[in-house]
């Protein structure tokens, strides 16, 4: 008995190591499909319920589709300009949060610490700055310009970006097919075991990804609009960044106070301008605490703060940005079977005496 089950548990692991070396080799090319992929799982709950409406499975992808469409070129219109104009404004600033280290950070630092360094390093970054504002300003055009000198590499960049739509488009409409087929190749010895695993994974990534992105997006636009009401310049883009670091539980408040706190001094000269910044964000963490959270998440994901930036280094790390894609998902499932593994293991003869059994 004990054998089978160790054979059991070398198949498995000898299959998870095949596929982790099988993404390894392919990273190259999985990122659209991995995008997609995740685009499928994300849509496959809003396709069911259109199908329960009377909706043929085509067609509840097709209107998915193209609701997605009308949000994209609505955020593409609206939003994208609004950032590039407080990336721009931002570089414009550069110069003045320098000013701002030289002249309260710096005489600061050097009576504490009793230090007697010059800001050279400061005064010429900020000339530097001043002397190429404009083409520091226009980074986005400089940017594309770099990428359109290369015929190749745009061609296959706008092969790739094409790409994500079609293969969302025929994942998402044969989902529960593909499914259905990966269920039929288990082996029926593990069948009961894998499916309550499958069952329990969903959870969490549907919990994780759904509800963690719906979190992000709601507290982005919570700080975005607080930090308009106080009158930061830099609202939407403090909001913004704020918002998508608050994936790693604290991170955002912590990248959102430092930020606003900084801009805030700079921008209004008046220290009293750090109270309605904290004021925001502070709102902003009872919110997601009390409401958001348990409502669009509760308790199924319980990823440790350190697991989560653990795992995005070490998918960054191994396989670039499909790792980073997947660094989140993978941890999340990870987490499941390890919580598995740990029921099996406590209940094994390798932790109870022989005695026992």
């Amino acid at each position: 008995m004990i054998t089978e089950k160790i054979a059991s548990n070398l198949f498995w692991l000898i299959v998870v190591v095949a596929l982790m070396a099988l993404v390894y080799v392919l990273k190259p090319v999985l990122t659209p499909f991995v995008i997609a992929a995740l685009l499928a799982y994300l849509g496959d709950p809003m396709a069911d319920r259109l199908e329960l409406r009377g909706l043929s499975r085509s067609w509840a992808v097709i209107v998915m589709f193209a609701l997605g469409t009308l949000l994209l070129l609505i955020f593409l219109l609206l939003f994208v300009p609004m950032i590039v104009a407080q990336v721009e404004l931002l570089v414009h600033a550069i110069p003045g949060y320098i000013d701002w280290i030289q002249q309260k950070i710096l005489p600061w630092l050097q009576s504490f610490f009793r230090m007697e360094q010059s800001s050279e390093f400061l005064e010429q970054m900020k000339v530097s700055l001043q002397q190429n504002w404009q083409k520091a300003g226009s980074i986005f055009g400089h940017l594309i310009a770099q990428l359109t000198r290369s015929s190749v590499a745009i061609a296959a960049w706008l092969g790739t970006i094409a790409l994500i739509p079609v293969v969302a488009f025929y994942l998402l409409r044969d989902w529960d097919v593909l499914v259905a087929h990966i269920g039929e190749l288990l082996p029926r010895s593990q069948f009961q075991t894998v499916s309550q695993l499958v069952v329990e994974c969903d959870q969490v990534l549907g919990a994780f990804l759904r509800g963690q992105l719906l979190i992000m997006m709601s507290l982005g636009t919570i700080y975005a609009l607080g930090l308009a009401l106080v009158g930061l310049d830099l609202a939407l883009l403090l909001g913004l960044v704020a918002g998508l670091a608050s994936v790693v539980p604290y991170l955002g408040v912590i990248v959102g106070i430092l930020g606003a706190g900084i801009a805030a001094v700079v921008q209004f000269h008046d220290w009293i301008y750090l109270l309605p910044v904290l004021l925001v964000f502070g709102v902003g963490q009872m919110l997601e605490s009390f409401f958001l959270t348990p409502i669009l998440v509760g308790d199924k994901i319980g990823l440790h703060p350190v697991a989560v930036i653990f795992a995005v280094l070490v998918g960054g790390q191994l396989f670039g940005f499909v790792g980073v894609l997947l660094a989140l998902p993978v941890a999340a499932v990870a987490m499941v079977l390890v919580r598995h593994m740990h029921v099996n293991y406590k209940n094994s003869v390798f932790y109870h005496d022989e005695e026992e059994y």
